[in-house]
């Protein structure tokens, strides 16, 4: 198969040469430099050629998802190069799906763009991808989606009819399809199953004797440190494996702070990239203690401040004796819990603590309000750095 280099790198040369892809499809390059993407292909037992563009207006992904798309009306019995209404309008199931991602790929986050159209090339496109759109029935989106119950994945199976039924929703906005068979199956599926919170403990002397624990189980000091701190701080854990010595300012100041940058925050991909949305997390005295300790131990060289894998927490839990009873993420669920419980009134200061848009209020408001429950934000840390007893 070729690769975005090798058709990069195609020179012309004396005379016009082929450089083959997969089944047919190649890059025809002439001795005039003129790269152009061809897929030869029968029908009706004739062989026949199709020109599908020239490099770069047409790139590589694009050559084979036009490729796929004439194999779906060879299948068909339809010739891809005639003029017939036919071949201008049918269109496949995956050559739709790919141009819908396509055009929602730029809102969305890199892994998230991956999930959706690996799970439909896994899931989807084998049995629907080569079938026209317009012509496919509940019937076959259903059994599709069957298939997927039956390996145990039910939660799985709901996320690929929401995503079956977005490409025919485009589809039928373009005219390339009159009904969205989607829509119909949702009341056939399994019902999803119960959610269950992840393992959290809500009482404070429990939160206390888990840390006195982990300090009894042993291992590496810094893994010992990170526990404490995400204690401390009730981030998620993306936030604090990927936390530089360079977010953390004032550290011997009045007012230390954690500046957790925007790109590693659960945010839209749009707000991500905007440092306005950064996460500003205030140190408490204890948090701070729990930095000044990570220097003594030698870990300011890097550029990390906690430079651990990142199920070395739980495992260390599970050495306390704590597995099953409580996770790394539980910190958020066990600082929510007990501070709202003891500080009602700051509820707003406790859910952007936690990164959280308070109930009843809007973006727009939040991001105002952010500097101002600073002050709020900071007390709380403190007083909870003062409950932990750390």
């Amino acid at each position: 198969m070729l690769s975005n280099a090798a058709v990069k790198a195609a020179r012309p040369r004396s005379r016009a040469y082929k450089m083959f892809d997969e089944r047919g499809l190649f890059l025809f390059v002439t001795p005039g430099g003129l790269r152009s993407w061809r897929l030869k292909y029968r029908i009706d037992g004739r062989e026949k050629l199709l020109c599908l563009g020239q490099w770069p207006d047409v790139l590589l992904i694009d050559a084979r998802d036009q490729a796929e798309e004439a194999r779906g009306l060879v299948a068909q019995g339809v010739d891809p190069s005639g003029g017939s209404r036919a071949a201008r309008q049918i269109r496949t199931f995956e050559s739709v799906a790919r141009e819908w991602h396509g055009l929602k790929r730029e809102n969305w986050t890199e892994r998230h763009a991956a999930d959706v159209i690996d799970s439909l090339a896994r899931d989807v496109f084998p049995e629907l991808g080569p079938s026209p759109i317009g012509a496919i029935g509940a019937p076959a989106v259903l059994q599709v989606l069957r298939d997927v119950e039956r390996r145990g994945s039910i939660e799985t199976a709901r996320r690929l009819r929401q995503r079956i039924s977005a490409v025919f929703s485009f589809a039928i906005a373009q005219g390339l399809a009159e009904k969205n068979p989607a829509v119909d199956v949702g009341e056939a599926l399994r019902p999803p199953a119960p959610s269950r919170r992840q393992p959290a403990l809500t009482d404070i002397y429990d939160a206390r004797a888990l840390l006195a624990a982990c300090e009894r189980a042993g291992g590496p000091p810094i893994v010992r440190l990170a526990s404490r701190f995400l204690a401390l701080t009730a981030v998620r854990m993306g936030a604090l494996i990927g936390m530089t010595w360079d977010e953390v300012k004032d550290l011997d100041g009045d007012a230390p702070l954690w500046r957790v940058p925007a790109a590693r925050m659960k945010l839209k991909k749009a707000r991500k990239a905007d440092p306005e949305n950064d996460h500003i997390v205030p140190l408490s005295a204890a948090a701070v203690a729990v930095l000044k300790a990570v220097k003594k131990n030698g870990y300011d060289a890097r550029s990390s401040v906690f430079p651990i894998r990142p199920a070395a927490i739980g495992a260390l839990y599970a050495r306390a004796g704590y597995a099953g009873r409580h996770v790394p993420h539980g910190w958020r669920a066990t600082f929510s819990t007990i501070m709202n419980e003891q500080f009602r009134q700051e509820r707003a200061a406790i859910d952007m603590a936690l990164a959280h848009t308070p109930k009843g209020e809007s973006e727009s408001e939040y991001a105002y309000n952010r500097a101002k429950l600073l002050d709020q934000r900071r007390a709380l840390f403190q007083r909870w750095g003062e409950m932990l007893g750390t």
